[in-house]
């Protein structure tokens, strides 16, 4: 069981300020439209809402740049969105959040990835998705790799986000991986289905339970099974820390030629586990990025994910209540 000291812990919030960290994947939009239902419609048997709440929020690798910009770093985001007026309404959070979208490309060819929520008198009615699942164009694809040769040199990290939404090409991910390690950057990845075993020779792997039974075709249930899980995935991703996420029984941390370390939750009521893992990522890469071991940073990634579970719906993290939280406990 790890424990950090007082100065330690004060020393890793000052470094967090300014860590330029890039987050490469599928930016997304989360739409909700909150009211009410009074009446059935005369043109067809179904319920009216009449809307009186409507807004947006970041949502997929854009929820995990916000997080790293609230958590005191520098999110460089890097990306697609269509020329529709969801992609304005994305572009128009970046400037409110005072985010850089130097590394955002328009693709006529697509739409903005948006997810509507249709809440009715607190209920969740219906979720309406406009997205494109094909991969990006080669065109697209370069401009990205190319933003990112552009930019290594002054970052402290990189991400990759993936919700196989097709902007993480089986090429993308390899040359940005190669580039990383070439220019001795930090690279985590939070994976998903579709590309799982392309992330090889990352820093930090971080698969969680459901994504790692898929992928290995078993269930992960016990402590040996857990330990075994690890284990393959390590010697078939060849990354140098492997981090399996268990839900609410904490996260299981890999490391070659060492014992497996456990982390239990630290959510002390679950109200929504809405966006902890991009919390977990996004808090992960930053500790990482400050002179954190990896220990050290699961340790707060790990109280960060506690806390965002704690609200309901997606919110990014805040690095004075991170802190203040775990200075509290520690005291």
């Amino acid at each position: 069981m790890i424990t950090l000291s007082e100065k330690r812990i004060k020393e890793l919030e000052k470094n967090f300020s300014g860590k330029k960290i890039a987050v490469i994947g599928d930016m997304m939009l989360d739409g909700y439209f909150w009211g009410d239902v009074k009446r059935i419609s005369p043109e067809a048997p179904v319920p009216v809402l009449e809307v009186e709440e409507e807004f947006f929020r970041f949502g997929g690798a854009a929820n995990v740049a916000l997080n790293i910009s609230t958590l005191g770093g520098i999110p460089v985001p890097v990306g697609i969105i269509g020329y529709d007026n969801y992609g304005t309404i994305f572009t128009s959070l970046l400037n409110e959040f005072k985010i850089m979208d130097d590394g955002i490309v328009i693709d006529e060819s697509r739409p903005t990835t948006t997810k509507t929520r249709v809440i009715a008198d607190n209920q969740h009615v219906v979720r309406i998705d406009k997205e494109s699942k094909d991969y990006i164009k080669e065109s697209t694809e370069k401009k990205l790799f190319k933003f990112i040769e552009n930019q290594i040199n002054e970052l402290d990290g990189i991400i990759l986000q993936d919700y196989n939404k097709g902007v993480l090409t089986e090429s993308l991910i390899k040359n940005v991986i190669d580039l990383a390690n070439k220019s001795k950057k930090l690279i985590t990845v939070d994976p998903k289905f579709e590309n799982f075993y392309c992330y090889k020779n990352a820093t930090v792997f971080k698969p969680n339970r459901k994504e790692a039974e898929a992928k290995l075709g078993a269930k992960i249930f016990t402590a040996e099974e857990i330990s075994i899980a690890g284990k393959k995935l390590m010697e078939q991703l060849k990354a140098k820390y492997l981090l399996l996420t268990l839900g609410e029984e904490g996260i299981a941390i890999f490391e070659n030629g060492k014992p497996v370390e456990r982390m239990e939750t630290k959510a002390r009521k679950v109200a929504d586990v809405s966006g902890a893992g991009d919390t977990v990522i996004s808090t992960l890469t930053i500790a990482m990025a400050a002179g954190a071991d990896i220990l050290e940073a699961c340790y707060l990634a790990n109280y960060a994910g506690g806390l965002v579970c704690e609200e309901v719906g997606i919110v990014p993290i805040e690095q004075k209540k991170l802190f203040e939280t775990v200075l509290k406990e520690h005291r």
